[in-house]
């Protein structure tokens, strides 16, 4: 037979250029929609048949033709890690919590079993306190979880350590432990000032953040030297975040600088001065602020019983701007008002005292205020107090933990009254916190129990128990209350599992309650017991011998 020469065979088509690309498509759409260019049939044959067969030898020739790539320079070796290795059983509930923090609950129920994802952060910060390093097994796990939660990080990559930061390096997932917090693990030491001038030269934004406030918490002078070197070739959102940095060991020694940063081009940047100027009482600006404040506020001496009268500015002058005073309030507030809560807000509270005749903050704030006033004054104070991490002011703006919320002294947010609680030492503000509790329950104590230390001490522990099993014997679901058990299970002290075993058994159906709540409630104390054991263990694991 003579062979046709006007259609190229297979293994002439293979060299044309694109031919796999016609071949793939041919076979995705089908032969009968797109017959591919260029392909012989044999006799007898059929056309998805001799595609195949092109398919087939086009593979192995490329298979056959393919060369090996240049070899490649080995990853320089992963720095010494001089920290100790976790214990034995440490070592293996790291890789448990690691991999159950991506495990889903069972149909959507949590259980009685304790939540892994919500304890590994408590396992993270007990091992770095002890100053141990990771397993380098562990490396990949610990860089992923990192990166699924933020909230992870500083404790994650702290125990990573410098090989977690070798690690990221090699994949583009893990970059972020290069950047803010992960940039900490290669800084120099703060006294090394020629490292430390090299860096701030030349390193990146994240790297010299996170050097200027190990600089600053090292010797705040030295961290107000550094800043003030390139203050002036700094662009404007670069020097928002390095101001920030003062916070931390602000001083006197700072007001010069703060001063000079009110004339700041950047609006952001003349308001932080000023916000950090005023957190000094003795500033020439809180001074300033007083001289304002003082001339709004006072105490009407006509009146019966001592008032006090509000008089709000009616201008905001360039002096007040300078001040770091925003002359625009927001939508639906007025402007005198907006005015006269900055004033207050940034006066030193030390003024209030001569002004209102000697009387305490107490006293002060006992006082019945005029025309209104009342709410937006306390409230400016409450700001205040925070902002000087003045005990006393508020000690007498939270006032007693019995009183409602809605008709207490000061103020009746619930958040407000977290950030002042924030100011008082972390036995008092245990001891606020449980009368709170004691005297209006769980419903709104949620965020007044963020800002009490871990684990929580006694009788505050003691109160969380008491209410929750109130709320229990009141027939309400235990999910009304999953904020506070979620809270409960990480803050409680392991100690307290003794006092909720008696909860955890299953109550008998009463017909006033709700139907089922009994239940549930046995499985949420058991949960919660299961979770305060489970946290024992896992302290004591880290504090046994290593091997």
């Amino acid at each position: 037979m003579e062979t046709d020469t006007t259609i190229p065979t297979a293994g002439a088509v293979l060299a044309e250029d694109g031919f796999w690309e016609e071949l793939v498509t041919s076979a995705l759409l089908g032969t009968d929609r797109r017959a591919p260019a260029g392909l012989a049939v044999a006799p007898g044959g059929d056309l998805p048949g001799a595609l195949l067969d092109a398919a087939a030898l086009h593979t192995v020739r490329r298979r056959a033709g393919l060369r090996p790539g240049p070899a490649v320079t080995p990853p320089e070796r992963a720095p010494e890690d001089p920290r100790g290795p976790l214990p034995g059983a440490a070592r293996r509930r790291l890789d448990q919590l690691l991999a159950g923090r991506a495990a889903p609950s069972p149909a959507g129920r949590r259980g009685a079993a304790p939540d892994l994802a919500e304890l590994l952060p408590q396992w993270l910060a007990l091992a770095n306190e002890l100053g141990y390093k990771a397993p380098a097994a562990a490396l990949p796990a610990l860089l992923d979880a990192a990166r699924a939660r933020t909230d992870l990080r500083p404790q994650a990559l702290q125990l990573a350590g410098p090989r977690g930061l070798w690690l990221a390096r090699l994949n583009p997932e893990w970059r972020f432990a290069l950047r803010g917090a992960g940039a900490g693990g290669s800084l120099p030491d703060p006294g090394d000032r020629e490292a430390v001038r090299a860096l701030w030269d030349e390193g990146l934004f994240a790297e010299r953040v996170a050097l200027l406030a190990a600089v600053r918490t090292r010797d705040p002078a030295a961290g107000l030297a550094l800043l003030a070197s390139t203050w002036t070739t700094e662009r404007a959102e670069d020097r928002l975040m390095f101001l920030d940095s003062l916070r931390a060991g602000l001083s006197g020694a700072d007001e010069e600088f703060l001063e000079a940063a009110l004339g700041d081009r950047s609006r952001n940047v003349r308001a932080t001065a000023a916000e950090l100027l005023s957190a000094l009482p003795s500033s020439a600006l809180a001074g300033r602020m007083a001289g304002r404040a003082v001339t709004c506020v006072g105490l009407d001496r006509t009146a019966e019983s001592p008032t006090i009268i509000v008089e709000a500015p009616h201008e905001c002058d360039t002096g007040m701007q300078r001040d770091g005073l925003a002359a625009t309030p927001p939508a639906g507030r007025g402007e005198r008002s907006w005015w006269l809560g900055q004033l207050v807000e940034a006066a030193p509270l030390s003024c209030w005292p001569r002004r209102f005749g000697g009387r305490d903050p107490e006293e002060i704030v006992a006082l019945p205020v005029a025309d209104d006033w009342q709410g937006e004054l306390h409230a400016a104070w409450c700001r205040a107090a925070v902002r000087q991490r003045d005990a006393a002011w508020s000690r007498a703006l939270l006032g007693s933990p019995a009183t409602p919320p809605a008709t207490g002294p000061g103020t009746s947010s619930l958040a407000e009254r977290a950030q002042l609680l924030s100011t008082l030492p972390q036995e008092e503000r245990a001891l606020w916190v449980a009368s709170f509790i004691a005297a209006h329950g769980m419903s709104e104590a949620f965020q007044l129990l963020g800002v009490c230390e871990v684990p929580w001490a006694e009788p505050l522990g003691g109160a969380v128990i008491d209410a929750l099993d109130i709320a229990r014997e009141a027939g309400s679901y235990p999910w009304s209350f999953s904020g506070v058990m979620g809270l409960a299970e990480r803050c409680l002290a392991p100690e307290a599992a003794r006092q909720l075993e008696s909860l955890t058994a299953r109550p008998d159906e009463a017909e006033d309650v709700s139907p089922g709540a009994g239940g549930y409630w046995s499985e949420a104390f058991q949960r919660l017991v299961s979770t305060l054991r489970l946290r024992e263990a896992m302290r004591a694991e880290l504090t046994e011998p290593a091997l």
